[in-house]
């Protein structure tokens, strides 16, 4: 890979990078979900703002850490790393789960169209990889897989392996975010209690992975770091900072996702409120 001059704050601005692949991803997704909601508008229907306003979030998230200076340092420093791992596994997906794509495209689409899309979602690999336990551990373990084996090392060596990466942890972000929001027709719809649950679980599975790395006495993937750069900070200094990052960002979005939960918990049982109020009120009339 090419020198890169030192990080910092002009650096951050100016040191962008193109990469295709994510390039293309990035286009694609924004493009198709734009296209569904003109398609919608065009039958006289509208889409929320909120979601649109929520899903270009998650693409603009999706662009920034791969496109920006986060995708050119990402190798040289282990911090970058942890950044981007957080914005594609965590950020992003939760933003594109609150946009509602699968229910944009069953609204977009026509009757084979969704047909198709509803025999993929209950489908039985789809119904075994959106298992809640299944989604939890996926999202919640893969990063220890990374961090304590040779993958991570191997992963900025080869361009190849570090791409798939990236996508495993958009894809496992992507899974636990559209059970959890539940926006979109799921397998296995769990109560709102069970959604608050797992996303309170992953807090402290964050927490103890940046512990760990702010603790560790040997740098990971050391040789490489070195071999990359002669400029920063050390690279066991770098690392206790990317587990910092990865503690104290991994606890903002955990809390932030169980804030919309649980906000959607409340709407839930008050909608449930108002319907039981009109019901009763019809049987007093009734009645009378």
């Amino acid at each position: 890979m090419a020198a890169l001059p030192p990080f910092g704050a002009g650096t951050a601005l100016t040191e962008w990078t193109f990469d295709p692949g994510p390039a293309i991803g990035v286009a694609l997704a924004g493009g198709a979900y734009a296209w569904g909601v003109v398609r919608l508008r065009a039958r006289g229907r509208r889409w929320p703002t909120g979601r649109s306003a929520s899903f270009a979030t998650g693409v603009a998230v999706l662009a920034v850490a791969t496109l920006s200076s986060i995708g050119a340092y990402d190798a040289s420093l282990f911090s970058v790393h942890v950044a981007q791992h957080i914005l594609l596994g965590v950020v992003a997906p939760f933003f594109l789960a609150l946009g509602a794509p699968v229910t944009l495209a069953l609204q977009a689409s026509d009757r084979v169209t969704q047909v198709n899309i509803l025999r993929a979602v209950r489908s039985r690999p789809v119904r075994w990889l959106t298992h809640p336990v299944v989604a939890f551990l996926l999202f919640s373990l893969s990063l220890y897989g990374l961090y304590f084996s040779p993958l991570y090392e191997a992963s900025l060596r080869n361009d190849y392996l570090h791409t798939a990466l990236h996508l495993h942890f958009v894809l496992a972000g992507s899974l636990f975010f559209w059970i959890v929001v539940g926006l979109d027709p799921v397998a296995h719809r769990i109560p709102y209690g069970g959604r608050l649950l797992l996303v309170v679980l992953t807090i402290p599975f964050h927490a103890f992975l940046g512990i760990a790395l702010m603790q560790g006495s040997v740098p990971i993937a050391g040789d490489w770091y070195a071999s990359v750069r002669d400029w920063g900070v050390s690279p066991l200094t770098d690392q206790r900072t990317g587990g910092g990052l990865m503690w104290g960002l991994g606890d903002v979005v955990g809390l932030a996702a169980g804030g919309v939960v649980l906000a959607q918990w409340m709407a839930h049982e008050s909608r449930a409120s108002r319907r039981e109020a009109r019901a009763e009120a019809r049987a007093t009339a009734r009645a009378g």
